[in-house]
C-alpha cells in the first residue's frame, strides 16, 4: 500500500519512472547500498521522530547519525524515534520504507545538510524493496519540507570503536 501512495505522489510530479524496485530487502542503509552498488552515504534515510505533541521526519545521508545535542538545540526536545505503529500513522509508510512521498500533511519534513555531500541520493519509495534516484535539489523541489537543518554527525566506524575500546 505504501509503495502505491509514493508512486501516485511521484506520478503527479513526472518522476515515477525513477522508481527502482528490488527482489531483495533494502530496508537498511547497508542493504540498500549493496543492492544499488553505491556508497552508504547516498542512501537517504528518512527518520521519524516525535515528542507526543508533534511528529516529524528528517531526511539524512546514510553515513551519518543524529547528534542529540544538535537535535535538541534545533527542536527544543530530546530526539525520540517513533515506534512502528506511530511511524505508519504519521507517515503513511512502514518502517523500512519511510519516505517523504505521500506523507500526511501535518507531519513536518526536514532535510539535513548531510545530503548535500552527494550528487545523487536514493530515498526509499514506500516499502522495504524500493528506492528512487534523485539529486538533493530535486528532492527539495518535490516535497513540502520546512527547512534545511544540521542535526547530524558522522557515524563511528566499527573498527575504530573496537580499537578505542581495547
Amino acid at each position: 500500500m505504501s509503495l502505491l501512495i509514493a508512486k501516485k505522489y511521484l506520478e503527479k510530479l513526472g518522476k515515477a519512472n525513477r522508481i527502482i524496485t528490488f527482489t531483495v530487502s533494502t530496508a537498511t542503509v547497508s542493504l540498500a547500498a549493496l543492492a544499488l552498488g553505491v556508497n552508504e552515504g547516498q542512501i537517504a534515510k528518512t527518520l521519524a521522530f516525535g515528542n507526543g505533541l508533534q511528529a516529524m521526519v528528517i531526511i539524512t545521508a546514510g553515513d551519518v547519525k543524529i547528534d542529540n545535542a544538535k537535535f535538541k538545540a534545533e527542536f527544543g526536545f530530546k530526539a525520540r524515534m517513533l515506534n512502528p505503529e506511530e511511524t505508519l500513522f504519521y507517515t503513511n509508510h512502514e518502517v523500512g520504507g519511510v519516505c517523504p512521498f505521500g506523507m500526511k500533511t501535518e507531519t513536518a519534513i526536514y532535510l539535513d545538510q548531510s545530503l548535500l555531500a552527494y550528487e545523487v541520493i536514493y530515498p526509499a519509495c514506500g516499502d522495504a524493496a524500493s528506492a528512487v534516484k534523485l539529486t538533493p535539489e530535486e528532492l527539495s523541489q518535490m516535497i513540502p519540507y520546512r527547512k534545511w537543518i544540521d542535526v547530524c554527525k558522522p557515524k563511528e566506524k566499527n573498527n575504530e570503536s573496537f580499537q578505542q575500546a581495547n
